[in-house]
């Protein structure tokens, strides 16, 4: 019954980490401390933080009025992305010298929820708060099954003032620890599932076998176990088990050959270990039901091949030769019109695996540059506190080298002033000149550029030796400052300088920005030359030459961004151009979407470290390859992808404000590719119930460039009178996909963790009618066959 209840701990009860009381600094947080919640120097309020005896939940309270009821605001560890000692936030930042930087720390969440900066009354609560949720952030990470099954299920009574309660609680509305049928019905509405009257009452009925008409804990412990049943694991596991009890290690090992995974015996001893706690069962080399149920819903047995979670791919080829996780105004929170500048933005880029990312530098008061959208209402930052940012940063997420691209709109004594603070703050990981002498054939590799940044830029490669003067430079380029500059030739009070500063230009090395002149002689061009074009100018040379814009991109590096009209920094999609070889498609990070859950999984695999190694049709600079027209050419290895959607478990409600509303359920595939390949196919939709839907149903894809397909798991609530909600998502390349009964572990639009939402599904991978288990063996046989 334990299984059951790990099942539902997010959902029914308190979890209380063994050992939990023995640490200081959780023992601190549990008893509280008044801080200072921060946002300006103006706005600093008092708030009072307790850990809850969950041993996850963090409670703060504040009073806002003596006229008002007392605020009450709670986050879980499980949120916490990261905690920042010291004045390590833009708003601490402006503090520092004011307060005590030894008693501020920051709560960073995952997600787009605003990070928590605080100031403590003395250094050492302030030690014990950031030490404490380090620890509970790890103990989280590392619990072992067992331990997460050994949980007492059952939430001691919360202390006064009473925090926010479970739905466990909340529908116990006496507070004598039993509940009524009503309770239970109101308990299955809070977890967004509507039974069906008889089965509920059958199954309460069931579990009350003190039969006094009301459940106790041991009672609710039986309901819960009957609730979150689930038939279709039982159908695997009867279907591998000759005895319908138990798996032999001969026949987990079955069900692995069939999953595509290692079918050793070796393997199959090992995940018993690892899964079953049946002591007998373990002791004999058994694998009962509950021990594949905890099996299954793993991480191990995620539909995400487990081996693309770390670096695997060549990371000695050109850089040419990489799709590179790109950002687009990094230093905005949100629209390009009016939104506020932030060195925010650039630590959530970096800690996501972006390896570029974009500032747009004006000259500002004092002499020091400030980087904001030019000629809008957008806050300014300083030039040096966003490069002090990217100092800390840059490599917390990936060793591999991070590349600034500098939109440059100051004067030349101000680009002298980023040219001192690039070198100053950087160090020796700003790149500074070339790695050898020899002539430049092809662009270095990210493992020998491992560590450094690079400054992309206009360069003066004719006057570099001239110190003390300055050059014009090239004005006519597609980027973006350039198309800035020729709209501001009429008003020459707005002209940006066309004045280079010999310091800056010194810096650029291998990202040398140029005008794009057209596809004649691209084989003989330096390859530390690169153009940026926008999405439209991107696409227009995708249908119209794509074959020569692949070529190009061979050996060259180009960065695309979005059109101007975007002016709500909205995204275009990135597949076109990463179907055209573009190593550098720059997104708004800051703007959830179908875009970003693209991005977020083109770059998932590789260990995120955010260089993803193109196909080797992309990386020729004789390649035939044409985006556009892709049947029985280059990359034409068609495929048949079938994916069987079973059910879904934990589906969250939408719309939390309507208690009696329940999500009815259905799940869209989405094949982002090549414009052949793009397809999508949906389930039926299921009534009232986002607990555990069933569907079964089967959608097939037939794929002609699976290389470049990446495969996107969107479920819907559905409306017959508006458009659909979106509930959760999971985007992944087809390549990284895994054969098999699959759990998909669902993310909110944000990108964050939709824990404990999944979908359960079947994937089965054929090619010619012959099943391929795996997505790396229908890789070897194309090869094989001289067509990888």
């Amino acid at each position: 019954s334990g299984l059951y209840l790990y099942l539902t701990v997010r959902v029914f009860c308190v979890c209380v980490f063994p050992g939990v009381l023995d640490d200081e600094d959780v023992r601190a947080m549990m008893h509280g401390s008044n801080m200072v919640k921060v946002r300006s120097q103006k706005w600093q309020k008092s708030r009072r933080l307790r850990l809850l005896e969950d041993g996850v939940t963090v409670w703060c309270e504040s009073t806002k009025s003596s006229r008002k009821a007392k605020a009450q605001q709670t986050f879980s560890v499980t949120e916490v992305e990261c905690v920042r000692e010291g004045c390590q936030s833009e708003a601490l930042r402006r503090l520092s010298g004011s307060v005590p930087e030894n008693q501020c720390f920051t709560v960073v969440f995952r997600g787009a929820r605003k990070s928590l900066d605080l100031l403590c009354p003395c250094e050492e609560e302030a030690r014990h708060w950031v030490r404490g949720i380090r620890t509970l952030k790890e103990r989280v990470a590392n619990m072992t099954q067992k331990e997460k099954l050994d949980q007492y299920p059952l939430p001691p009574p919360p202390p006064p003032p009473p925090p926010p309660r479970g739905p466990l609680l909340r529908a116990d509305e006496n507070d004598d620890g039993k509940m009524s049928y009503d309770e239970v019905k109101r308990l299955l509405q809070m977890i967004n599932i509507d039974l069906n009257e008889q089965y509920a009452r059958s199954l309460f009925k069931k579990a009350d076998r003190s039969c006094d008409g009301r459940l106790d804990h041991v009672e609710i412990e039986e309901f819960c176990r009957e609730l979150m049943r689930r038939p279709e694991l039982d159908a695997v596991f009867r279907h591998y088990s000759g005895n319908g009890c138990v798996l032999s290690t001969a026949e987990l090992r079955d069900f692995l050959g069939d999953q595509g995974e290692d079918a050793s015996l070796i393997h199959a001893q090992s995940l018993i270990r690892t899964y079953e706690l049946n002591d007998w069962a373990q002791n004999n080399q058994f694998m009962t039901q509950n021990g594949f149920t905890m099996y299954m819903l793993s991480q191990e047995n995620d539909v995400f091949n487990p081996d693309h979670a770390r670096v695997h791919q060549d990371m000695t080829r050109p850089l040419a030769h990489y799709f590179i996780s790109s950002s687009h105004n990094t230093y905005l929170t949100k629209d390009q019109v009016t939104s506020a500048s932030s060195a925010e933005p650039y630590i959530r880029a970096l800690n996501q695996g972006c390896r570029c990312v974009e500032l747009d530098c004006w000259d500002g008061d004092k002499g020091e540059p400030v980087i904001y959208h030019g000629h809008t209402l957008t806050s300014k930052v300083p030039f040096k506190e966003v490069i002090e940012t990217i100092a800390q940063y840059a490599f917390k997420a990936s060793p591999y080298p991070l590349i600034l691209s500098l939109e440059n709109h100051c004067t030349v004594e101000q680009q002298t002033v980023m040219a001192r603070h690039l070198r100053t703050i950087l160090g020796k990981r700003l790149l500074t000149k070339p790695l050898n002498d020899q002539t430049l054939k092809d662009l270095p590799s990210p493992e020998e550029l491992r560590g450094r940044i690079l400054v992309k830029g206009k360069k003066d490669v004719h006057h570099l030796n001239q110190l003390g003067k300055t050059s014009s430079f090239d004005t006519s380029s597609d980027d973006e400052a350039s198309s800035n500059n020729k709209k501001d030739k009429k008003d020459p009070a707005k002209a940006v300088s066309s004045k280079l500063s010999p310091e800056l230009s010194e810096l650029v090395v291998y990202c040398r920005s140029v005008p794009f002149r057209g596809f004649q002689h691209s084989a003989q061009k330096p390859p530390d030359e690169m153009s940026s074009f926008n999405e439209n100018d991107a696409l227009k040379h995708i249908k119209d030459t794509g074959k020569l814009f692949v070529r190009h991109n061979s050996r060259q590096l180009s960065r695309i961004y979005p059109s101007g009209q975007r002016l709500q920094s909205s995204n275009y999609d990135p597949q076109d151009m990463w179907n055209g070889g573009c190593s550098m498609v720059a997104l708004n990070f800051q703007t959830p979407g179908e875009q970003m859950d693209l991005n977020q999984g083109r770059f998932l695999p590789n260990g995120r470290c955010g260089y993803i190694l193109k196909p080797s049709f992309l990386c020729s600079p004789t390649s035939n390859f044409n985006p556009e027209i892709t049947g029985g050419g280059p990359g034409h290895i068609p495929t048949q992808l079938t994916i069987r959607i079973i059910s879904a478990q934990q589906l969250p409600k939408i719309n939390t404000d309507k208690p009696n509303s329940i999500v009815d359920p259905q799940v869209l595939v989405e094949i982002h590719g090549v414009a052949i390949d793009k397809s999508r196919d949906k389930t039926h939709r299921i009534d009232n119930n986002g607990f555990n839907p069933r569907w079964d149903s089967t959608l097939s894809f037939q794929l002609q460039v699976p290389e470049l397909a990446l495969v996107r798991f969107v479920v819907e609530d559905h409306d017959h009178k508006a458009k659909n909600d979106f509930v959760g998502q999971y985007t992944l390349p087809f390549t990284s996909l895994r054969t098999g009964y699959r759990h998909v572990h669902l993310l909110k639009a944000d990108g964050s963790s939709l824990s404990p939402s999944t979908l359960f599904i079947h994937v089965k991978v054929s090619r010619k009618g012959v099943p391929i288990k795996t997505v790396s063996e229908r890789m070897l046989l194309a090869k094989s066959e001289g067509k990888a």
